[in-house]
């Protein structure tokens, strides 16, 4: 995986921050300069971040485990929402349902009603109910589509959430803390990044910004993908040897396991905002 490059992020405005009286302190060793009182993102350390996170994702999504993208803002919800899925990953980008994963089991049972009602569809059950139930039927479907339809095939907590904007979607963040769910989040000089796990200093309000941002880690997500299929395809090889190859039929055992490289350090601050 290539390293990100400065420019790259400096040409998509991810070193725009907040109104400096609107930052918080803690976000300081990721600050570079103020300039005309809007705080200026080191895209040194942000370049450094971004990379260090890509690469966890990567072994994450490599590991068999789903990644949550959560964006329920205006200018994050379509580009997320098109991304997470090229990606073929769950996200949220309506109201973030309360309990969607401290209290999962219920969330599950919402998506199995969703896929109850699409089996009656299909068996003619539906045709069976009157004209109001079945208005009543089709508008609860389209309301757990649209609130959960992107999360079907979620059938246990994913591995990780990646959030835009940590205080918008703090009860996201909050209910990941609980359950130990390592966080990723693109974080404005707004929010305390203390509250995240793996912290990629940016501009979480602009849409060029956050497509970026959003690019790198789900083409990572993807190389983690695609390194499992490879995982799987070499492994399904190894197991249809030919019969009288008995003599090494226990050898590539190993065949089946892959790990991925380590993340990136922070580096020195230089100039980002020229």
């Amino acid at each position: 995986m290539a390293n990100t490059d400065v420019k790259d992020l400096l040409n998509a405005g991810v070193h725009f921050g907040h109104l400096t009286r609107k930052w918080n302190p803690n976000m300081a060793p990721y600050i570079y300069m103020e300039r005309n009182g809007i705080h200026i993102i080191n895209l040194y350390k942000t370049a450094a971040k971004v990379d260090e996170a890509a690469e966890a994702l990567k072994k994450i999504a490599a590991s068999g485990r789903k990644i949550l993208f959560v964006a329920t803002k205006k200018q994050a919800k379509d580009i997320v929402a098109q991304k997470s899925a090229a990606a073929k990953m769950p996200y949220i980008t309506e109201r973030w349902p309360g309990g969607m994963l401290t209290n999962f089991v219920t969330i599950r049972k919402a998506v199995k009603k969703m896929a109850a009602i699409d089996r009656m569809k299909k068996d003619g059950t539906f045709e069976t109910l009157s004209k109001k139930e079945r208005l009543q039927v089709d508008r609860q479907r389209a309301k757990l589509e649209k609130n959960l339809g992107s999360i079907t095939d979620m059938t246990r907590l994913p591995g990780a959430i990646f959030v835009v904007d940590i205080k918008r979607e703090h009860i996201a963040v909050k209910e990941a803390q609980k359950l130990n769910i390592p966080i990723f989040a693109m974080v404005d000089t707004n929010s305390d990044p203390r509250e995240v796990d793996f912290v990629i200093p940016s501009n979480d309000d602009a849409s060029k910004s956050i497509e970026k941002i959003l690019s790198i880690v789900t083409d990572a997500v993807t190389e983690g993908l695609t390194a499992r299929q490879s995982e799987k395809d070499a492994a399904n090889k190894g197991e249809e040897a030919p019969a009288e190859a008995k003599v090494d039929a226990a050898a590539p055992a190993e065949v089946a396991e892959a790990n991925d490289a380590p993340s990136s350090e922070d580096q020195a601050p230089a100039k980002a905002a020229e």
